[in-house]
């Protein structure tokens, strides 16, 4: 039969934009239905640009970075507010809303705005903002990219104001004094960073023994410190048993009991225990497709569902839930979907994690090497030892090599402090080409900068072997 459009795509955050550009780019008749006023999906308006703003204000205005050279009183602003923080993230999120839009539109993608629900394998009920009208479509394909929201139980009181998720962060009107951040995932981790960079005493709960499994160890060790410097409490290895609104002399507030019998009062909590597909409203039975009990999709190397013409791609297909590896999945189902040949080095993707210090990684880790039985030595660069760290001011900051204690091929990389998500690429791109660590023993990087610290690494790394390059 002849479809409306050879393909379809619901949602428009990175995954789904990536998508629709490259059908486009292939001339195929593409448009995108977004729910909401705006394009961008979650990226844009709640999470990763809003949150990663906020963090640049927090470090300015607070002037942490300046702090070891001017004392830890030192702030460029007193009494900072949210309106001084979110002024910045609001003029970023209209910037960037602007430049996706004017991207769809000059590649010829069509924008539907509306809430999409399937009808049946190739076709979709766009239900229109007014609340009255509605139209069926048509596609040969379809591309499922609709992302996540907060996972949220339904015991929780929330308000949005006193207990609250990530996505209502941009909604608050003052900063609290205290703050407990229930769930010490990747958001929790970041947001209790930023408060207390800011003053505020932070309480992080989480049931799992230690912040942040999948990151290295002494990575993972090295934040909590940190945090734990920032007058940060852990309560780790505690599970959360019920919250309620209690008001006292100190006015509303909110108790947490935890199921080993002690409670938090706090001002405010912000509860970040994950993320759940947004895939509720979508009618997926009309299309044969099932979620699982969080709402996400299942897909094979292709990203097809168990529908073969259509796909999923982005946060609801799960880990690692990142928006550089949503555009790419995005892109790679389209060329698949389109029968374009398309290959990628997904494996090697960087994850970057915008803590106060930030954290970054590629490739493998100590503890996946030991598993495995593969031998493995490190090499280690603190940015005290460069003199890029010192001008900056982070004496904290550590950079890890991990290398085949045999051939001396890279096996990871992991970096905590100033600049760690633009720094991981130099690694990642020797990963790639499997590479070796002389790389960096013989290469020249421009001075002073922190890319030395590869250099630095790579000579401890030799130096635990043994050996001498030349």
């Amino acid at each position: 039969m002849q479809h409306d459009y050879d393909l379809l795509v619901i949602g428009s955050g990175p995954a789904g934009q990536r998508a629709s550009i490259q059908a486009a780019k292939l001339r195929k008749k593409v448009a995108i239905i977004e729910r909401k006023s705006v394009v961008g999906g979650v990226c844009t308006n709640t999470g990763t640009i809003p949150s990663k703003t906020l963090r640049e204000a927090v470090l300015h205005l607070s002037g942490y970075r300046e702090r070891r050279f001017y004392g830890a009183s030192y702030s460029v602003k007193a009494n900072i507010t949210m309106e001084d923080l979110l002024f910045r993230a609001h003029l970023v999120i209209r910037h960037e809303i602007d430049v996706t839009r004017h991207q769809l539109l000059r590649n010829n993608v069509e924008l539907i705005s509306g809430t999409a629900s399937f009808e049946g394998p190739h076709w979709l009920r766009v239900d229109h903002p007014d609340g009255h009208s509605h139209q069926s479509l048509s596609a040969e394909k379809m591309i499922i990219a609709t992302g996540t929201v907060p996972t949220a139980s339904g015991d929780i009181p929330f308000d949005g104001r006193r207990i609250f998720t990530s996505d209502d962060i941009l909604g608050l009107e003052e900063l609290p004094r205290t703050l407990t951040v229930i769930g010490a995932g990747v958001i929790g981790c970041e947001y209790a960073s930023m408060f207390a960079a800011l003053g505020v005493r932070v309480t992080l709960i989480d049931k799992r023994p230690r912040l942040l499994p999948f990151v290295d160890t002494e990575v993972a060790d090295a934040l909590s410190y940190q945090l734990r410097e920032n007058r940060v409490t852990l309560r780790l290895g505690e599970e959360v048993a019920g919250l309620e609104s209690v008001k006292d002399e100190s006015g509303d507030r909110v108790r947490i009991l935890l199921a080993s019998g002690k409670q938090v009062v706090t001002e405010k909590a912000l509860y970040s225990i994950g993320r759940t597909g947004a895939t509720g409203r979508l009618n997926l039975a009309a299309a044969g497709i099932d979620a699982d009990d969080r709402g996400r999709l299942q897909v094979n190397k292709h990203y097809q569902t168990n529908v073969p013409h259509i796909y999923a791609v982005g946060d609801l297909i799960g880990f690692p839930s990142l928006a550089s590896t949503s555009m790419e999945q995005g892109r790679l189902a389209t060329c698949h979907a389109l029968n374009v040949e398309a290959k990628s080095v997904p494996e090697l993707f960087p994850y970057g994690i915008y803590t106060i210090p930030e954290i970054s990684m590629v490739g493998r880790n100590e503890e996946e090497l030991t598993s495995d039985g593969v031998p493995y030595e490190i090499g280690k660069a603190r940015y005290r030892e460069i003199a890029r760290g010192q001008i900056i001011g982070d004496e904290t900051g550590l950079l890890k090599l991990i290398f085949h204690a045999e051939t001396r091929t890279l096996l990871g990389v992991h970096i905590i402090g100033e600049g760690a998500s633009e720094l991981i690429h130099i690694g990642q791109a020797v990963l790639a080409y499997q590479g070796k660590i002389d790389y960096f023993v013989k290469t020249v990087f421009n001075y002073p900068t922190l890319a030395e610290c590869y250099k630095t690494a790579a000579f401890d790394g030799i130096n635990r072997l043994g050996l001498t390059l030349t």
